[in-house]
């Protein structure tokens, strides 16, 4: 750390605080601080730059903070594993590698949600052009960008074409389900091929697409493996952070100008709750002085759930041998001498947004295939070949919190996701299986279907269905909505310029900030948010709304 006293600091180097480091340092006169709890990104950090390798990520000690969710009821009681980043670049560096921007009504409700026009679907096009260079088609040019900082590919593993594709893409004509071009582009319902952030056989997250180019800039400073613990204060004013490198260690406090929370949906609002922002009740008990009584902080947080509809394959087709151990060597040379082979992709190729629910605006439901059987863990299926569906639910009704397990900055928060707590969260859960059953029971998969290995065919009853999910769901490490924008008692951030309500000189940029979860992966969303928040903080114009097409179903064509 160079100086004492900087014009930014901003708290996290995740997605958003890369993306802020880069753009709010392009001025050589402004002096930019990112303070990072988990390590630095380098060229070194091998496993990163593999796609495939995110399996071995998370869980990580090196790459992952490894958080747990408290008792679950709506899952049995489980304590849900929730990976997210220990490492420049935060989640970015050990997700799947999803590109998806959401439905353009995810934007739409958000500028309803919010108050605000500036988040309308018009007003983010633009953000989300910017930040991707995509090298696919888009034959109108209205909807994807080819210059910006992130590579964007319509991902296929470089072996021959998998008649797995093949069939899904079949049953999901044969379902009466649409293909469509582009999921990113005028319409997302439907079934298509997958997006990500991968170019050449490397991931590109967001250390590498942000921060790595900038790294040398003499204004830019990045503090890594310390931990924020308190924002300062003077009365209202917050003057600066304080951190550490552990429990033990010296603390430091360096002052801003301005403070930018970039720690994601749980450790935004675990600081500001740490710094006296939050339910000024909730923090007395921990003996918290309030500065400003916030009882939304910490509230809303929503996530997505994932459960693995697999089957055994009867011909040697899918891509089970690269999660069996005497497999890894081969497939490890290949990317090496050629950033080819199997490590190459990160295998969520292609897959579709459906709806469930018949006064549904958008599809609820997420179907992404994969070639192989696998869990989260790296747990193979139990046969030579396999196929599966990760089916997730993308309009959760049910809603948690994040709050303070006690005043120490370094224990993890209390998060309560408070999962399938509604009853349409569970019937959203028995219609999917269902969905996903017949899709993969159509005849373009009768030549390689064995059969279902989970959840069974003895699973058929909406109990039984239920009981499965409650005992294998597992999260898709999205959360969100804990610091979330808007004017209502419950909002904690302002949604035109994400100063947090009650204080100056305080600002959060991060999924924290989303008032409902879209329904898509959050990489992108994330870096759209981080790109708009740039431009407000730097005072320069907003890019200019974009009033394209787009499709709405006849549910909501009339609204």
């Amino acid at each position: 750390m160079k100086l004492d006293t900087y014009d930014h600091i901003i708290v996290g180097g995740g997605s958003a605080g890369c993306v802020l480091a880069n753009r709010l340092s392009e001025d050589p006169e402004t002096k930019v601080l990112v303070i990072e709890a988990g390590h630095r990104y380098s060229w070194f950090d091998v496993p990163i730059r593999i796609p495939a390798a995110f399996l071995f990520l998370m869980g990580h000690p090196l790459y992952d903070w490894r958080t747990k969710s408290e008792p679950e009821a709506g899952l049995g009681g489980r304590r849900i594993d929730h990976y997210h980043g220990k490492v420049m670049g935060g989640s970015s560096s050990i997700n799947g590698m999803f590109y998806q921007r959401g439905n353009p009504l995810v934007y739409e409700r958000w500028a309803h949600e919010t108050g605000s026009q500036v988040w309308d679907y018009a007003h983010v096009l633009p953000y989300f052009k910017r930040i991707e260079s995509f090298d696919g088609p888009d034959p109108s040019g209205q909807y994807r960008g080819r210059k910006g900082p992130i590579p964007v590919h319509r991902h296929h593993y470089d072996g021959p074409p998998n008649p797995l594709f093949d069939a899904l893409f079949q049953a999901a004509v044969q379902s009466d389900y649409e293909l469509v071009d582009d999921v990113n582009g005028y319409r997302q319902e439907g079934f298509a091929s997958f997006d990500s952030n991968i170019k050449d056989g490397e991931r590109y997250n967001a250390a590498r697409t942000y921060l790595a180019p900038v790294k040398n800039r003499k204004n830019l400073d990045v503090v890594t493996g310390a931990h924020a613990t308190r924002v300062i204060f003077e009365g209202t004013r917050a003057v600066g952070v304080e951190f550490a490198s552990g429990p033990r260690k010296k603390r430091t406090i360096v002052k801003g100008a301005e403070v930018i929370l970039s720690g994601g949906a749980y450790n935004s609002p675990q600081l500001l709750q740490l710094s006296g922002i939050g339910n000024a009740a909730e923090l007395s008990k921990h003996g918290i002085r309030s500065i400003v009584d916030l009882p939304g902080v910490g509230e809303n947080l929503q996530d997505h759930l994932e459960a693995f509809i697999m089957y055994e394959c009867t011909q040697p087709v899918s891509n089970q041998s690269i999660v069996r151990k005497r497999s890894y060597p081969l497939t490890g040379l290949k990317w090496i001498i050629g950033k080819k082979g199997p490590a190459a992709s990160n295998h969520f190729e292609g897959g579709g947004f459906v709806r469930s629910f018949p006064d549904a605006p958008m599809p609820n439901l997420m179907l992404t295939m994969l070639t192989l059987g696998v869990r989260n863990d790296g747990t193979p299926a139990p046969t030579p070949h396999a196929y599966q569906i990760n089916l997730g639910p993308q309009q959760p009704e049910s809603r948690g919190h994040i709050k303070l397990r006690n005043r120490n900055p370094f224990e993890q928060p209390v998060a309560t996701f408070n999962y399938l707590s509604t009853e349409r969260d569970r019937q959203e859960w028995i219609d999917g299986v269902r969905a996903t059953r017949e899709l993969m029971n159509q005849p373009a998969f009768a030549e390689f279907n064995g059969g279902e290995l989970s959840p069974g065919p003895e699973v058929e009853s909406d109990e039984e269905i239920l009981d499965w999910v409650s005992r294998d769901a597992e999260t898709t490490y999205h959360p969100c909505g804990t610091c979330k924008m808007g004017t209502d008692s419950e909002a904690v951030v302002d949604p035109n310029d994400f100063r947090v309500h009650g204080v100056q000189g305080l600002r959060v940029v991060d999924a924290s900030v989303m008032p409902s979860i879209p329904n898509a992966n959050l990489y992108a969303p994330v870096m759209m948010i981080a790109e708009k928040a740039a431009d407000v903080i730097l005072g320069q114009d907003p890019l200019p709304a974009e009033k394209v097409d787009f499709y709405r179903h006849s549910t909501t064509q009339a609204h």
